[in-house]
């Protein structure tokens, strides 16, 4: 293994931009996870873990509406084990017909909230501006990205247009009292182009620093490429992981053991040191071999554990800091895995017939609790009939139930 090594970073000029507010039904459109969704307790891959909660008082909730009707999920963040929003969209008169819904009891029920004037989409498939994520650092701050960046401090009460760091924003993640985005320039038919970029700016805001290039798998269905967890975040990039625990200010860089001719990884932070790769490749009609490695130092030595089961293209792996792991995959179907002893054995534990919708914001909000996106929207409306469902779990992944909105 090669040695750890620090990266330098470069500055890069931006600066707060004219906002917009956005409707839906009652005035609320747009939804809410990766993660997962960021969140102030220890979250989930793509989450925010380590901002101090700053609750706003109960008379300064932003007014709220009801959750428009079919209304289907594409993002969700957690800001405690139970406040969370969703980000999606719903059939409407008027598009745009993004939706964004808030939760206070962890899904039991929900409100809409207004949302930012984008439509809902992915990246580098059309040529109007959509967005495909939202993360919160705390209840009353948080982020909308996508083909731009939209930001609150008021609860999602108003969301005004931010400066971003340039190129779409395919990942965003704060952590250490810093926003990281993983931005890449994407055109419409063309996708995404390599490599892409990391970047950090203050929470409270501020111009945008570049960290560093990076490089990434198949950024078709926007997911968790930023794993953050107890006040660390890291990223894969090449045949390497880039770990930071000061918010992007330095990192440590560190080889991975998936092999060169590997699909995309994906990591997890399990602990203050503590990593979780999962390598995919050598795939066949709608498999491919899995490989799981975690690590107690960064990424400075690796150790082999489990070989989850081949069904599925791909994917994405979420942990706890008590040993639980979860697995995100899909091809024909969509399946979850399981593993309750550091990655060491899998089983299925959710497999869902549906051509492979997929699934998107796969996290842990604290060791118990899990969220994921199910089918996420993908389409002003959802026109394109998408599952859309929130998925919790209370037993660190062993089993799922659907949220209704």
């Amino acid at each position: 293994m090669m040695a750890s090594a620090r990266v330098s970073l470069l500055a890069v000029v931006a600066g707060l931009l004219l906002g917009l507010t956005g409707c839906g039904s009652s005035g609320a459109s747009g939804s809410g996870t990766s993660s997962g969704a960021g969140a102030s307790t220890p979250p989930r891959s793509g989450s925010s873990s380590s901002i101090p909660a700053q609750t706003p008082a109960a008379d300064a909730q932003p007014s709220s509406g009801p959750v428009p009707a079919r209304f289907a999920a594409m993002s969700v963040t957690f800001v405690s084990a139970d406040e969370a929003f969703v980000l999606g969209t719903a059939p409407c008169a008027h598009a745009p017909c993004t939706s964004i819904v808030r939760t206070l009891d962890r899904g039991a029920s929900w409100v809409g909230l207004p949302a930012p004037a984008e439509a809902v989409g992915q990246p580098g498939l059309v040529s109007a501006p959509v967005v495909w994520g939202i993360r919160f650092a705390t209840p009353g701050h948080g982020f909308v990205f996508g083909d731009g960046l939209w930001e609150t401090t008021d609860g999602g009460a108003q969301w005004s247009r931010a400066a971003e760091p340039g190129g779409s924003i395919l990942s965003l993640a704060i952590v250490e009292g810093r926003v990281l985005a993983l931005t890449a320039r994407c055109t419409p038919g063309g996708g995404c182009a390599q490599p892409a970029f990391l970047e950090r700016r203050a929470l409270g805001g501020g111009s945008w620093a570049a960290v560093e290039k990076v490089t990434i798998g198949n950024v078709i269905d926007p997911d968790d490429l930023i794993a953050t967890q107890v006040g660390v975040a890291a990223v894969t990039t090449g045949g390497h992981v880039l770990v930071t625990a000061d918010g992007g200010l330095t990192f440590i860089v560190n080889p991975i053991p998936c092999p060169a001719l590997d699909q995309g990884p994906s990591v997890a932070v399990t602990s203050p040191h503590g990593l979780a790769l999962l390598c995919t490749g050598q795939g066949y009609t709608g498999h491919t071999m899995k490989r799981v490695y975690v690590s107690r130092d960064d990424g400075a030595h690796w150790a082999a554990a489990g070989t989850p089961s081949p069904d599925g293209d791909g994917g994405t792996i979420a942990a706890t800091t008590a040993g639980q792991m979860a697995i995100a995959t899909e091809s024909a179907a969509s399946w979850l895995f399981y593993s309750g002893n550091a990655g060491s054995s899998w089983r299925i534990v959710y497999a869902a017939e549906d051509g492979g919708m997929g699934w998107a914001d796969l996290g842990f909000t604290t060791a118990t609790d899990g969220v994921v996106v199910h089918g996420p929207a993908n389409s002003d409306g959802n026109s394109t009939q998408r599952p859309g469902q929130l998925f919790l779990t209370s037993d660190a992944g062993t089993t799922w139930h659907q949220v209704s909105f």
